[in-house]
């Protein structure tokens, strides 16, 4: 069930915070010292195709598929302020692509049947309903068309379970714990839910998606770092931050 209060919250945080968010997190990167696309080559060739961005941000992502040989670009984020930024960095990289502001849940115009594929760097987890959105992505996509995310791993993060303290990883609290974290950032407020791989997964199959790739890798030069090692990249070491998913929508 979408929980619009939480929705409304995190919209108000990214229309305050978007200028501090400008660039961040955008493809050949899919997120927190993991493997990059450089290396994954997940997209392929994508020359021509028609590519939707879900929580498009400012654009890093669009400007990078064009760079690649995309076709028609489309990017939805519920921030007027992010597609603000997003307009002028496209504009800026002669990039036309078809932006829209709506939260991911909600019908918005876009068409049904008609994208190659689908994508969210960083941006999906932030769904209070993921079974919904999952169908609302497959709405869009052609049969046998591709459906690419990343995000936070469930074990990572401001809500993830398992912390750095005094040098060592400490669980502080349960992985099934799903229940939203309030957090403050950038003189704002955010909600976040740790949803678990299984409910990526589940969701994924329930909305007629058949599962092609689930990657769980740091990149190489955290791992093999032995100097200078952050909290995070030790947690890197030990156990993968983000997650990136590979699906294909299912001809039925």
């Amino acid at each position: 069930m979408i929980d619009y209060e939480v929705r409304e919250t995190n919209r108000q945080y990214w229309d305050g915070a978007a200028d501090n968010w400008f660039g961040v997190t955008a493809l050949p990167e899919y997120g927190v010292l993991c493997v990059t696309e450089d290396e994954l080559h997940l997209f392929g060739d994508v020359t021509g195709k028609r590519m939707l961005e879900i929580c498009c941000g400012s654009g890093h992502s669009l400007v990078y598929q064009a760079q690649h040989g995309a076709g028609e670009l489309w990017g939805l984020d519920i921030s007027e302020s992010q597609l603000r930024n997003a307009k002028r960095h496209l504009a800026s990289n002669g990039v036309t692509a078809h932006l829209i502001c709506s939260p991911m849940e909600d019908e918005c115009g876009i068409p049904a049947g008609y994208f190659d594929f689908v994508y969210s760097i960083y941006g999906l987890g932030w769904t209070t309903d993921l079974p919904h959105t999952f169908r609302r992505l497959a709405s869009y996509l052609k049969p046998g068309g591709t459906l690419i995310f990343s995000w936070n791993h469930p074990l990572y993060g401001r809500v993830g379970c398992v912390q750095v303290e005094d040098g060592k990883l400490v669980v502080q609290k349960s992985y099934f714990d799903q229940s939203d974290t309030r957090l403050q950032l950038d003189d704002g407020e955010m909600l976040l839910r740790n949803y678990r791989l299984s409910d990526y997964l589940n969701a994924l199959a329930d909305a007629g998606f058949v599962l092609e790739k689930l990657v769980e890798q740091t990149d190489r030069a955290t791992l093999a770092a032995t100097e200078g090692l952050t909290d995070k990249m030790r947690q890197a070491q030990m156990f993968p931050l983000s997650f990136i998913v590979k699906a294909r929508k299912g001809v039925r």
